[in-house]
């Protein structure tokens, strides 16, 4: 057992000792304020506290942790053991307020703060304090976690702990179920008529081929899919869009037979979560009555959720889903870079900032998005590949768990997409093994 000291109490504190010590180093711990009590304890001992009491290792507190609320910090980044490390100390041995900094990275504590958006009201990865400082693409949490681990088992060898073990889940956001079949008369008719307009009539041919039988919807990726998964023994994890019809949202009906069946289709072989719509974001009621629509189709209670267009406003959008009864957030990624918007990649419990408490929230943290790599990192297949492979080899150095995400549209070798298909069995490939 460790036996961990602080001044005073800290609900910050507590959150992040227990994931980094407990989570991440896998050691039993124990906590306490009385100096005495901790000076009589002859097993292994951690103070966060200004100086040493009695040679045990010792972390100088940052005043973070003990603080209330929100202001701005006051930030410098400097290197230890070659890893970005902010909350620098005088601390010989580390050297550096790593409860801090890993609580300032894990809570988004900058995204409470004011912060410029993009185009769909989203914090933006350029101002991120990872990308403006170059160790977006690290997960620094787990590195440092992994580093205090080898120190305090260097005093302390016989420390009894568990190793973490690396992890693979591929998630797949289902947007768009099919491009020409099973819409709505009105739907489909209008995309005769806009085709027709513009005199794209080799879209024509394709729909009414699709329609008529002919050939196959190119969005059905669904078969290519359950393969690979039987092929890699992947870890799965499919969120539909159920939301009402709208500018960001254009899914099928969640009253589409067709569409239910598919949703219990692959219910079969994978989990299922709500992918709560565009529409939705800022309305409680609305998620809740999406979450109710997946439930009804597949008879399951729904306990996961990754927000559509990334759309993820702290606190707001997580204590929506709370509300709703969802326990598993998958959100925790960007849109417009790859890389680990919190620092880490292992899960994590959401804390609070407002009430100061940590949450019944789990979340997920996702490293890549297939949109991202192509549309907003205008990377070519090859270099898709690469950006993953560093990505993955990342995690697989710490241990942690790797999340991917991609689309059945991405997938369908279409239009836009064309070879892309190839870019996901690589990295499947590379994560699962």
């Amino acid at each position: 057992m460790l036996l961990v000291y602080s001044h005073k109490p800290s609900s910050r504190f507590s959150y992040i000792a227990d994931f980094i010590l407990k989570s991440l180093c896998g050691f039993e711990i124990n906590y306490t304020n009385n100096q005495e009590e901790f000076i009589s304890y002859n097993g292994a001992k951690l103070s966060y506290n200004e100086a040493s009491i009695q040679s045990e290792i010792n972390i100088t507190p940052h005043t973070l942790l003990f603080e209330k609320g929100i202001k701005q910090q006051n930030i410098s980044l400097s290197t230890w053991l070659e890893i970005p490390i902010l909350f620098k100390n005088s601390n010989a041995k580390i050297p550096f307020d790593v409860f801090s900094a890993s609580f300032f990275l894990m809570s988004r504590y900058e995204e409470y703060l004011p912060h410029i958006t993009d185009n769909h009201n989203r914090f933006e990865a350029d101002n991120s304090l990872a990308f403006q400082n170059n160790f977006l693409h690290l997960p620094v949490i787990n590195m440092w976690a992994a580093e205090l681990k080898k120190i305090i088992l260097a005093k302390y060898p016989d420390l009894k702990h568990t190793e973490n073990t690396y992890q693979y889940i591929s998630t797949i956001d289902i947007d768009n179920a099919w491009a020409y079949k099973n819409k709505d008369a009105m739907r489909t008719g209008g995309a005769f008529l806009k085709a027709l307009a513009k005199g794209n009539f080799n879209d024509i041919k394709e729909r009414a081929l699709t329609l008529i039988g002919k050939n196959k919807d190119p969005y059905d990726t669904y078969d290519y899919l359950l393969s690979l998964q039987e092929k890699y023994k992947l870890n799965m994890i499919y969120f539909f869009l159920l939301g009402n019809y709208g500018v960001n949202d254009k899914n099928i009906s969640a009253n589409n037979s067709k569409f239910q069946s598919l949703i219990k289709h692959l219910g079969d072989y994978a989990e299922t979560g709500i992918h709560p719509s565009f529409g939705s974001n800022e309305n409680a009621q609305q998620v809740r009555i999406e979450v109710s629509r997946l439930a009804n189709i597949t008879h399951r209670s729904v306990t996961k959720s990754r927000q559509h267009f990334l759309k993820l406003h702290l606190p707001e959008t997580y204590k929506n889903i709370i509300s709703c009864g969802i326990q598993e957030d998958y959100t925790m990624g960007f849109a417009s870079k790859a890389g680990f918007r919190a620092s880490v990649c292992s899960p994590f419990k959401w804390y609070d900032l407002d009430a100061e408490e940590e949450t019944s929230l789990t979340v997920y943290p996702f490293c890549v998005m297939d949109g991202t790599l192509k549309t907003y990192m205008n990377l070519n297949q090859e270099q898709a590949i690469k950006q993953c492979t560093e990505l993955i080899n990342q995690i697989k150095k710490v241990n942690g768990m790797c999340i991917t995400l991609w689309h059945n549209e991405t997938l369908s070798n279409w239009r836009d997409w064309q070879d892309w298909q190839y870019v996901y069995e690589e990295v499947v490939k590379l994560a699962a093994n």
